[in-house]
């Protein structure tokens, strides 16, 4: 198993291509330019299984509607963010250019769960905070977590968009996050990889927290 990560759009919103050998893969945040994705996936002869959202800001879920049409596969959230995917105000692309909007999720997240696609098998974290929907993905057997706009390499998410909530960002890192083992790679929704380990050591926003 393995990953392609795909900085697109005017945030460099990190998109997630998860990749198994038998050419199956699941997408991550797809937020923008569908596109370069399509391209990556068909040079690859990658076929997906889902859409999978660590939340619903208009820099994570722009490239949705194309991609679903094209490969007629499903989408995933979490319940608390379903209705931010139709309402510019809440996935806050009001405060740019173009609202944004997409078609309902498919799959709504309700709680902490496993899921399994495939031959994925996916542990779905609820990490609120940056946005209340926000979830992290675990993937065990990589060893790796897709953290979404919760934690980030020396940094944490913001919590001054709608809905959002700084001591919950805290304790959902503290709490969650933190107690993965600490050679967890770290894969953030924008910037670079890290890891849990790296994170516990050297992030200034928890040491000081």
């Amino acid at each position: 198993m393995r990953y392609k990560q795909l900085p697109l759009g005017e945030m460099q919103t990190n998109a997630y291509v998860l990749e198994t050998n038998d050419q199956q893969c699941i997408v991550i945040d797809p937020g923008a330019e569908w596109d370069q994705i399509v391209a990556y996936l068909e040079e690859n002869h990658l076929e997906p299984l889902a859409i999978l959202l660590t939340h619903a800001h208009f820099d994570h879920i722009g490239a949705i509607d194309e991609l679903r049409a094209r490969y007629q596969i499903p989408v995933y959230c979490h319940e608390n963010e379903q209705d931010w995917l139709l309402d510019p105000e809440k996935n806050s692309s009001y405060l740019g250019s173009l609202p944004i909007t997409v078609k309902p999720a498919d799959h709504l997240f309700t709680k902490g769960e496993t899921l399994r696609l495939g031959s994925f098998l996916l542990e779905i974290i609820e990490t609120p905070g940056h946005s209340p929907g926000s979830v992290s993905i675990y993937c065990k057997e990589m060893q790796a977590v897709f953290s979404g706009d919760t934690l980030f390499r020396l940094s944490i998410g913001r919590a001054d968009f709608y809905g959002g909530n700084h001591a919950q960002l805290l304790a959902s890192i503290k709490e969650k996050l933190l107690k993965l083992p600490e050679d967890t790679v770290v894969l953030p929704g924008h910037g670079i990889a890290s890891t849990i380990g790296y994170e516990q050591a050297n992030n200034p926003f928890l040491q000081r927290a």
